[in-house]
């Protein structure tokens, strides 16, 4: 039995090779361990565990795949010859394809343990694939004969070090005595969510070590199965080591003071406002400080580069020029039908790449539309920006308000207010036949601010903040503001003016 070499008591793992899954399993499949993968037609059991076998052969294994009341093994290979993954040259050499259907038919479980522990010993397999296990569970047997048939799997399993895999489309695990006993169970499903549907994958029991619960996103490519981690369970909660006294210029000199200084460092800001109000060209004025030293990144979900380096040149901003000197990155994403956790990683990885210390992400309503089930929304972005403070990221993100005017502004995520660090509020108010754009601070981390409210104007060289309003008629029309969480199930509010591709 092999076993790790930094802890003999515990057994090896054996990476399946499909990204991301090796992470949910913390490394793998435990070598001489049972498991079931159970999924309705569809979900993409077949392609995963053929996906596992192929990887187990390039690593110098060798791998069976048996199947019972199944589609033949030509159809088979014919329906994922597409996929990259699949390379003919490992067959027969170290991946077989057999059906054991004539046994099972024929002499039942005995003669199916029989043919299985006959070919695991001599092409001396390391994994074990059985496609149609329900096949087997539905064909009549007692209980007790198929608890004794799962019991000779895991004792030849373990003897020889294979891992063994029972793949079944029966969605009633609670009630199958095989589930109490293999060594653990994935779920794979294809759920619905506000008109699309969204694959997703969960490991139900694993005996011998912890992963990450939860269910995990994953999509079918061109590449095979690539899953997508929760980035709540994947990520610690982690303490700064020493909060940073430092502020960073928002870019704005008025703004700067009414900040006392500037955002301060490691924090998160959130930027509220209508359509309109000036939130991305806020983003753009903080992006426009990025340096050598301090390296920005704007991660946007609806203006595509090219606009937004458009937009900066009408603000007087040589957005372009920062990104020629690799002071800045621009990273967009369209926000249909994307995986939140997708977004994350990639949204870290460019943090990484670049050793990021500005971050603007000009959407939030991009997350949200991404996000799936809506009460997961603030658990993931309080685990990104617990993360980034980690890494000495400050922040800037924009939300928008669906009130133009009036005294609520309604946030897209409930409780996202007591998650961020800071709060900047920008407005629209009627006065004098015209409009007006306002701005505040609401909250910001551990330090005193300006509680004035000021206006300002988005000019050809940038923002202008005016001084704290003096005018009457314009004080009285800005009433005292209440922040409100809009409902869990209203529709996400998309820009009109998104340029194509």
């Amino acid at each position: 039995m092999n076993q790790s070499a930094g802890d003999p008591r515990r057994l090896a793992d054996t990476p399946t090779g499909v990204p991301g899954l090796d992470v949910v399993l913390r490394g793998g499949f435990l070598s001489g361990g049972v498991y079931i993968v159970q999924g309705s037609p569809g979900a993409g059991k077949t392609i995963l565990a053929n996906q596992i076998c192929f990887y187990h052969a390039s690593q110098g294994g060798r791998a069976l795949y048996s199947t019972v009341l199944a589609e033949s093994h030509d159809r088979l290979l014919q329906h994922i010859a597409s996929l990259r993954f699949v390379d003919t040259g490992v067959i027969p050499e170290s991946l077989r394809y057999i059906s054991a259907f004539r046994e099972l038919e024929e002499q039942g479980l005995a003669g199916l343990i029989n043919l299985l522990r006959r070919e695991v010993l001599r092409q001396q397999v390391s994994l074990l694939v059985l496609d149609g296990w329900l096949a087997v569970s539905d064909g009549k047997p007692s209980d007790v004969s198929l608890r004794k048939f799962v019991h000779e799997l895991q004792v030849f399993a373990a003897l020889q070090g294979c891992v063994v895999l029972l793949l079944t489309s029966d969605a009633r695990r609670d009630h199958r005595p095989e589930y109490t006993m293999v060594d653990g169970l994935l779920a794979l499903d294809d759920v619905r969510h506000l008109g699309w549907r969204l694959r997703e994958l969960e490991v139900l029991k694993f005996r011998g070590k912890s992963f990450l619960r939860g269910r995990h996103a994953f999509r079918i490519t061109d590449e095979g199965v690539r899953v997508y981690p929760r980035l709540e369970a994947l990520l610690p909660l982690t303490q700064q080591s020493d909060v940073p006294t430092s502020r960073l210029s928002i870019g704005i000199e008025r703004m700067d003071s009414m900040l006392h200084g500037g955002l301060p460092a490691a924090s998160t800001t959130i930027v509220v406002g209508p359509s309109g109000s000036g939130k991305t060209s806020l983003a753009l004025h903080f992006l426009s400080c990025a340096s050598e030293a301090e390296p920005g990144l704007l991660f946007g979900f609806f203006e595509t580069p090219r606009l937004l380096t458009a937009n900066a040149r009408a603000l007087g901003l040589d957005l372009a020029g920062q990104v020629e000197a690799g002071h800045v990155e621009l990273v967009w994403h369209s926000p249909s039908e994307q995986i939140l956790d997708d977004i994350g990683n990639q949204l870290l990885d460019a943090i990484t790449r670049r050793d990021v210390k500005r971050l603007a992400v000009d959407g939030l309503d991009g997350l949200v539309e991404a996000a799936g089930p809506p009460d997961r929304v603030s658990r993931f972005f309080a685990a990104l920006s617990n993360e980034c403070r980690a890494r000495g990221v400050t922040m800037l993100l924009s939300a928008e308000s669906a009130n133009f005017v009036g005294p609520t502004v309604t946030l897209p995520i409930e409780g996202i207010s007591a998650i961020v660090d800071n709060l900047i509020l920008l407005r629209f108010v009627e006065a004098r036949s015209r409009l007006h754009r306002l701005v505040s601070i609401l909250k910001l981390r551990g330090s005193n601010f300006d509680r004035s409210l000021r206006e300002f104007e988005i000019t050809d060289h940038g923002i202008e903040v005016l001084e704290a309003l003096a005018d009457a008629d314009i004080a009285e029309s800005a009433p005292d503001i209440r922040i409100a969480a809009s409902p869990a199930n209203s529709p996400v509010r998309r820009r009109q003016n998104r340029e194509p591709g």
